[in-house]
This record gives C-alpha cells, sequence and structure tokens, in this order.
C-alpha cells in the first residue's frame, strides 16, 4: 500500500498536533541514554516521523518500500540519513543491525496480527525499543452530525481489516495487538491517546478524509456514501471531526 506525498504533506501538521507529547519526550529521553543510536523508521514516507522526533543523537535509517517517498525524504532530510527501497513484508529482511529504535508512524492499523507478530519477535532478539504513532483505533466523530455516520464509520472499519499488503489487516485492533506482543517479550510499553482534532482550520484535509472514507464505504456498497460524502464536503469549511489515534512506546526492561 502507497500514499502520496500529497497526502502525507496534507496530514503532517495534523499527526505532529496529535502525537503524545510525553511519549515523544521519553522517546528523547531514551535516545539520549544510547551511545551512537540507529533509529529505523519504517514505512518513513518523506520522514515526517524524523521531524516530529527533532534534533535528537542519532543516526536515521529510513526504510519504505516506494522510491519516490524515498528519494523525497533524503531530499528533506539532509545528508548523513540512510534510505533502504524495501518490501516491509519482508520482516527478516528489516535492516535492525545496530538499532536502538524502530519507529513507524500510521503503520500498524494496515498491518496484520502475524506480521506484527514476526516484527515484535525480531524486536526482542536485538532488544530494540519500538516507537509506533498515530494507529487509527476507531474513532470516528463529526460535529455537527448526520444521520448517515454511523453507517459510514462502520463500513470504514470494517474495511480497515481488509488486505492492505500485510495480510488480512488488525485495522482499529492493530496498536492493542502491538502492545500486547510487546508486553508478552518483556517489553515496558505505554499507551497514549494522540486524536487528530480537525476544524475549519483543516478544511483541505477534512475533504480527502470523507473522500477516502467514502471511497471505502462504496467499495462494501454501502448505498448512502455518495450522498454522505455530499454532504460531509458541503459541511467541511464548518465542521469539527475527531478521528482516534494511539501511540505505543515499547522499550526493554
Amino acid at each position: 500500500m502507497s500514499f502520496s506525498t500529497a497526502w502525507l504533506d496534507l496530514r503532517e501538521s495534523a499527526d505532529n498536533a496529535a502525537r503524545d507529547a510525553s511519549m515523544l519526550a521519553d522517546v528523547r529521553a531514551f535516545l539520549a541514554q544510547q551511545p551512537d543510536p540507529v533509529i529505523v523508521d519504517l514505512g518513513s514516507g518523506t520522514g515526517s516521523t524524523l521531524r516530529a522526533i527533532g534534533e535528537v543523537p542519532a543516526r536515521w535509517r529510513l526504510v519504505d518500500h516506494d522510491p519516490a517517498l524515498l528519494a523525497e525524504a533524503a531530499r528533506r532530510s539532509g545528508p548523513g540519513v540512510e534510505t533502504v527501497e524495501l518490501d516491509l513484508t519482508r520482516t527478516d529482511d528489516i535492516p535492525l543491525d545496530g538499532a536502538a529504535l524502530v519507529t513507524a508512524s500510521a503503520l500498524f492499523d494496515l498491518a496484520s496480527a502475524g506480521w506484527i507478530d514476526a516484527l515484535a519477535d525480531r524486536l526482542a532478539a536485538s532488544r530494540t525499543g519500538l516507537y509506533a504513532a498515530l494507529s487509527y483505533d476507531g474513532v470516528l466523530e463529526w460535529s455537527p452530525a448526520d444521520p448517515d455516520d454511523a453507517t459510514i464509520r462502520n463500513a470504514f472499519n470494517a474495511h480497515q481489516r481488509g488486505e492492505k499488503g500485510f495480510g488480512p489487516a488488525l485495522g482499529p485492533s492493530g496498536a492493542s495487538h502491538l502492545a500486547e506482543a510487546m508486553r508478552r517479550r518483556g517489553y515496558r510499553v505505554t499507551i497514549a491517546d494522540s486524536p487528530w482534532k480537525l476544524g475549519p482550520a483543516e478544511t483541505e484535509l477534512q475533504r480527502a478524509l470523507v473522500t477516502g472514507i467514502a471511497d471505502a464505504a462504496r467499495e462494501l456498497d454501502v448505498a448512502s456514501a455518495d450522498a454522505w460524502l455530499r454532504r460531509r464536503l458541503a459541511a467541511a469549511s464548518s465542521a469539527h471531526c475527531t478521528v482516534g489515534h494511539l501511540d505505543v512506546l515499547a522499550l526493554p526492561a
């Protein structure tokens, strides 16, 4: 599954506002304690996680299957950042050598239980930490409400559990499965809410969001998808929207 640079740029400010600030501070503190740490960012896109964590004493290894996104990430990140083009479904090939921390943003809701468990095994074998931010948790609310919001939300959540390239996705259950997988492997795990809180200032993002949600509902033959989309597009400049996410930090005990 791939995303456009335009979509990633559109959502980045909302992502940064949503990330749990206390957890980010814990990530930076953990890295400060490591000698010459390497951070491996999975599904790196254009490097939003790197920018979110900011200046830390670490070397970054950005991993993605999309060469165009990696090229853009390298351009934005400057010299000294390594990029690796890789099909992330091949968990055994993820380059974890020397890694103190693996990071990912908006990834684990797209992953299957088997993929998450296989990655957790690899992390546990090397006692590598994990910071996984912004996994969608199934919360999708608008104000003012629309009569079809619940129908569309249920369809979208069902669609999120379909095939996304990693096997049948866990969708809204991805973050909780990840947290439990890391606990079972002896990690100290913290979970925090990181919801998008969108208002009129994010009209363009709201329009893109509801268009994608309606597309998913349409794929499941929801009859009201088109009418719901027309109403939501018309209301986007005045509506408020909450999209639930969870951040997970798992550090070796």
